[in-house]
């Protein structure tokens, strides 16, 4: 499978990179671009990113960007139910490789929320995201079982996180494989953002993502929902 053998829909975009930090080179010039367009026309930019350890180099490379920082909030796409102290939290990866430098002046809107229950998490999550304009730019990245965000194949919840007409910006989710809880951002979230990034590497992933662009069910490879224009897709080997 090739990058260039994509069936690709009508808008979407796919960009090849030599290795993962050329990846993480031309994704860090056109983040910063984007934000920097963002606020020359709004005065402000928001963010939203993924966590795992795909972005690390990114969050770096995109850190050292001359960037008005104060103009931007930075907010996630989906976290696990872990306090920000703790190894697997994305909000700690955001602070430690994003937030750093001169981008230590933006300001981050974790999830986590204090909370007796996960669904009680999730709506507390969901009132500090309230007020939240779209997305100037969603940065996503892709798991071999084909989800995004916390939106995984066989969650609960899914069905209603995938919906066109989902009227919560946060529901709750669990990824099967998985014991921790996680909190996601819903599809009509996503899907408002001006811009949206999906980095990928290795040809596992290359070949889900393959599969994803073929006709099915989103609840089968959720990453389906997001393959729609505005969507550039970065893959490397």
């Amino acid at each position: 499978m090739k990058l260039g053998e994509l069936n690709l829909p009508g808008g979407v975009i796919a960009h090849q990179h030599a290795d993962a930090a050329a990846q993480a080179e031309a994704l860090a010039l056109q983040v910063a671009h984007a934000l920097s367009s963002a606020i020359a026309e709004r005065g402000r930019a928001l963010l939203l990113v993924s966590g795992g350890r795909s972005p690390v180099a990114l969050f770096e490379r995109l850190a050292r960007e001359a960037l008005p920082w104060q103009r931007v909030l930075v907010g996630l796409v989906d976290e696990r139910r872990v306090a920000p102290s703790h190894a697997d939290s994305n909000e700690a990866l955001v602070r430690r490789h994003l937030l750093r430098g001169a981008a230590s002046a933006a300001c981050c809107v974790g999830l986590y929320r204090t909370a007796a229950s996960h669904a009680q998490a999730a709506e507390l999550a969901e009132a500090a995201y309230a007020g939240l304009p779209p997305a100037d730019v969603l940065l996503l990245g892709m798991g071999e079982d084909g989800h995004s965000a916390s939106l995984f194949p066989g969650s609960p919840a899914l069905d209603q996180a995938l919906s066109a007409d989902c009227p919560r910006r946060v529901l709750p989710m669990r990824a099967p494989s998985a014991p921790v809880e996680r909190l996601s951002l819903t599809l009509p979230v996503l899907a408002a953002a001006r811009s949206s990034l999906l980095a990928i590497q290795g040809s596992l992933k290359l070949a889900v993502l393959a599969r994803a662009l073929q006709p099915g069910a989103a609840e089968e490879l959720p990453v389906r929902a997001l393959l729609r224009a505005p969507l550039q897709i970065h893959w490397c080997p």
